[in-house]
C-alpha cells in the first residue's frame, strides 16, 4: 500500500522544471490518444506544435489567440496571490464585450478612430463591474467567491443570448442572433496589413510589465501577496483583508473586460452567442503554468494558443471532435498537478495493517 508523505524541503529546481514536464507528460499521453482514435500520432502532434509556429502568419495568428489569454491570465493570477479565487473570468470576459460593443454600436460616419480607446474603457469598466459583484458579495455577506463568480458566468451568458436575440438583433441579419457588424472605425488597429493580429498583443506585453511591477515591485503588490501566503501576518502588519480582496477581484475584473472588448471589436467585429469561447477558464490553466509569474504567463498563454489552434486543424484536417482541444488543455493542468504533488511530497509504501 502506498502512501504521500511530505518531502521536509520540496527542491526549487524541480519547481521550476515541473510545467516542462508536464508539457513532456502532454505529449505522451497525447500520443496515446491520437494511436487509440486510429490517428497518425506525428501526424497530430503536427498539427499541435508545428503547424502554429510554422511561419510568420501563422505566428500572428498565434499572438492573436494568446492575446485575451494572457491577459486573463495576468488578473487571474494576482487574484490567485491574494488568496481570491476568481473562477468568473468568462463571464466578466462575456460583460467586458457587451460594454465594448456597446460603445461600438453607437459609431456613425462622423465617429473617428478614437472611439477605439472609450470601447476598450468600456470593457474593462463592464469587467470589473461584474467582478465587484463578487467583491461585495464576499465583502458584505461572506459568500463563498468561487461559487458566486461561476454562477455569474451563466448569467452573463443569459444576458448575452437576451440581448443578441432581441433588442441588439441586426433587422438586416436574416433573423440571425447577433448585432450588427461594427463599423470599420471601430475595429482595433491591426500590427500589418492583411493580417488579423492587432496592438492588443503591444497592449498585452505592456500589461505583463505593469503587473510585474505591481506584483514584486510596489508596496501594494507586497501587501496583497502576504495577504495571500499569510494571512494572520498581513492582519498584524496593519494590511487590509477587505481592500486585497476589491483590488485583486477589480484588476482580474478589468483585465478579463479588456480582452472582451478586444475580442469583440477585433476579430469578431459584431457579437453573437459565440462570444464565449472559454478563455476565462482556460487562462486559469495557463496562470498556473506560468507560475502565477507575469512573464511565465507570456509562454503559458502561447502553449495555450498552440492547443486551440492545433484543435482547430485536427478538427478539420483529421476529422477529430472540437473537444479535442478540452482534453490536451485538460491533460497539461492534471499533469502539471501530478508533477507538482510529486515535488512536495513522495510515495512511500505503508505496512500493511494487523487484522
Amino acid at each position: 500500500m502506498l502512501r504521500l508523505e511530505m518531502r521536509p524541503e520540496p527542491s526549487r529546481l524541480m519547481a521550476l522544471l515541473s510545467p516542462l514536464l508536464a508539457l513532456a507528460l502532454t505529449v505522451v499521453l497525447g500520443i496515446a490518444l491520437f494511436m487509440l482514435l486510429g490517428k497518425d500520432p506525428l501526424r497530430g502532434l503536427q498539427m499541435f506544435f508545428w503547424e502554429p509556429i510554422k511561419s510568420a502568419y501563422a505566428w500572428s495568428e498565434l499572438g492573436l489567440k494568446a492575446t485575451p489569454l494572457v491577459l486573463i491570465a495576468l488578473g487571474l493570477a494576482t487574484c490567485f496571490r491574494a488568496n481570491v479565487w476568481n473562477i468568473g473570468a468568462e463571464g466578466q470576459f462575456i460583460v467586458g464585450a457587451l460594454a465594448g460593443g456597446w460603445v461600438a454600436m453607437q459609431a456613425d460616419a462622423g465617429s473617428g478612430r478614437s472611439i477605439v480607446l472609450p470601447i476598450l474603457l468600456a470593457g474593462m469598466a463592464g469587467g470589473m463591474a461584474w467582478a465587484g459583484l463578487t467583491a461585495w458579495l464576499r465583502d458584505r455577506f461572506n459568500a463563498n467567491e468561487i461559487l458566486v463568480s461561476l454562477m455569474l458566468v451563466y448569467v452573463a451568458e443569459l444576458v448575452l443570448g437576451y440581448l443578441v436575440y432581441g433588442p441588439w438583433k441586426d433587422p438586416a441579419g436574416y433573423n440571425f442572433p447577433q448585432t450588427i457588424s461594427f463599423l470599420a472605425v471601430t475595429k482595433v488597429p491591426r500590427l500589418f496589413e492583411g493580417w488579423r493580429v492587432n496592438i492588443g498583443v503591444l497592449i498585452a506585453l505592456g500589461a505583463v510589465l505593469a503587473f510585474w511591477v505591481l506584483l514584486f515591485r510596489s508596496y501594494a503588490g507586497y501587501a496583497l501577496q502576504v495577504g495571500g501566503m499569510a494571512p494572520a501576518a498581513a492582519r498584524y502588519a496593519g494590511f487590509s483583508s477587505r481592500r486585497a480582496l476589491w483590488t485583486a477581484l477589480l484588476l482580474s475584473g478589468a483585465m478579463a473586460g479588456l480582452a472582451g472588448a478586444l475580442e469583440a471589436a477585433g476579430p469578431l467585429g459584431q457579437l453573437s452567442p459565440h462570444v464565449p469561447a472559454g478563455y476565462g477558464f482556460a487562462a486559469i490553466i495557463v496562470a498556473f503554468v506560468g507560475r502565477l509569474h507575469p512573464v511565465g504567463i507570456v509562454f503559458s498563454g502561447l502553449l495555450m494558443s498552440m492547443f486551440y489552434i492545433g484543435g482547430e486543424l485536427a478538427q478539420s484536417r483529421l476529422g477529430l471532435p472540437k473537444s479535442i482541444t478540452g482534453v490536451f488543455q485538460g491533460l497539461l493542468l492534471f499533469a502539471l498537478l501530478a508533477a507538482d504533488t510529486l515535488i512536495h511530497y513522495r510515495l512511500r509504501r505503508a505496512a500493511a495493517r494487523a487484522a
